[in-house]
């Protein structure tokens, strides 16, 4: 084989190496939108007390659980009838946030990190509620579409006086104050 030969084949293997890694960039960021947009979903469904969102996004089967600063619902029933739907009579002007969403996909599986901000004030005795913490969303794919099928949200109150910017830890404080009482206040009582 001459060497014009061999410098051809090599630019085939080099084209086809490109549109493949170009398909995978590609397909990278069609699934973390799509990730991104269940989240904005949720969000919403949060904040409007509609558990659609929920139904439509998470992957309802047995042993589901769904976690929130040391709390949890089992099952997606559970989530929506005892947690989302409920909180749109115990809670006004509920203020959901989700920032700084990072995506990271491996095949059928992928997770979201966020930090979460939560704001609403408490119907029955008119108590302000702001808290911020960070949530961890894990996914699978299932027929095509990606599914929620668990969350962990933890979060504590927003101190006035002791702001720390979101997404650092707080190291005038021993064990980051995860094993006080008081910092253990659940997000949304």
């Amino acid at each position: 084989m001459n060497i014009w030969a061999r410098i051809g084949y090599g630019a085939v293997i080099a084209l086809f190496s490109q549109t493949f890694l170009l398909q995978q960039v590609q397909a990278q960021e069609t699934d973390s939108a799509a990730l991104i947009a269940i989240i904005d979903a949720v969000e919403k469904g949060w904040e409007q007390a509609d558990g659609r969102p929920f139904r439509q996004h998470f992957l309802d089967f047995e042993g589901a659980r769904y976690i929130e600063s040391g709390g949890q619902n089992a099952g997606l029933k559970d989530l929506i009838e005892h947690h989302v739907e409920p909180e749109g009579d115990a809670l006004d002007s509920l203020e959901l946030n989700f920032s700084n969403v990072e995506t990271h996909v491996e095949g059928d599986f992928a997770w979201a990190i966020a930090d979460v901000e939560v704001k609403a004030i408490v119907k029955r005795d008119q108590r302000e509620i702001h808290n911020r913490g960070h949530e961890t969303f894990l996914f699978r794919r299932v027929s095509g579409d990606w599914k929620v099928v668990h969350t962990h949200s933890s979060s504590r109150p927003v101190k006035q006086d002791s702001a720390i910017p979101q997404g650092s830890l707080d190291v005038r404080r021993p064990w980051n104050g995860c094993c006080r009482a008081e910092d253990r206040t659940g997000a949304l009582e």
